[in-house]
């Protein structure tokens, strides 16, 4: 197992509906912070949107140098059928690659129905999808370790 001083984390962040994915890095940065981690391990990655995240993912996974790397996004549902395309592309891209790179891909690219819903998720104290995240990853890297 990896010290914790050795654990590298990439963030791949949409810059849309930033009021959203700044507050899930914010939580995930603390998370890391009281766990050890600190914030130059942690490099963040934003790109204009949810559909472009899994490119960048795929990008990042290819330098083979991150334990594991999380998504931060929010597609909320309009009229139109473009929030199933965006949501159902972006998940299934982003496990894709952890797949195919062997790298865990730690998904909080929030699928909601009203940006209400995904503020929630990002700004509560309880059940703050941006520590769910930090701890899945240190989760996930220390069950890789021990296989």
């Amino acid at each position: 197992m990896k010290k914790t001083s050795e654990i590298k984390i990439a963030i791949i962040s949409s810059s849309f509906r930033a009021e959203v994915t700044e507050n899930l890095e914010k939580y995930c940065i603390a998370t890391f912070r009281q766990k050890g981690i600190s914030r130059s391990q942690i490099d963040i990655f934003r790109v204009p949107g949810s559909l472009e995240i899994p490119l960048i993912v795929k990008k990042v996974a290819k330098k083979n140098i991150y334990d594991a790397i999380i998504t931060f996004g929010a597609i909320v549902k309009g009229k139109t059928y473009h929030f199933e395309q965006i949501a159902n592309e972006c998940a299934r891209g982003c496990m894709e690659v952890s797949l195919e790179y062997e790298v865990p891909v730690i998904f909080e690219v929030l699928a909601v129905y009203n940006l209400q819903d995904a503020l929630e998720r990002a700004k509560r104290k309880e059940e703050n999808k941006g520590v769910e995240a930090a701890l899945t990853a240190l989760e996930m890297i220390k069950v890789i370790a021990n296989i």
